[in-house]
């Protein structure tokens, strides 16, 4: 069973959900990170959820900053999702870190 660790990014998130990591088949990923940033001069607010379940929702985040959105790791399964969106168009950049397993 290889062991790989990787980021998954996604850049310019907005209104409408954004997959920004689906687990491929025969895998399983322990997420290690996951970084919000908001690229404008705005607050904004954001929600996230992995798996289908909820991780975050309505977070402000000021203008220009980031936000470390785990307090430690989770674990997704083949099909899961990791999904980013935001109440202002184009203002996410995402980043998840995971350790694949296959």
């Amino acid at each position: 069973m290889p062991n790989v660790i990787t980021n998954y990014t996604s850049a310019g998130v907005g209104t409408s959900p954004a997959t920004v990591t689906t687990v491929a088949a025969g895998t399983t990923s322990t997420t290690i990170g996951l970084n919000i940033s908001n690229v404008t001069a705005s607050q904004i607010k954001i929600a996230v959820s992995c798996a289908g379940a909820t991780l975050i929702k309505t977070v402000p985040i000021p203008a220009n900053s980031s936000l470390s959105v785990l307090d430690g790791k989770i674990i997704l399964e083949t099909g899961d999702t990791v999904v980013v969106t935001s109440n202002t168009a184009s203002s996410v950049d995402a980043l998840i870190s995971v350790l694949e397993q296959s």
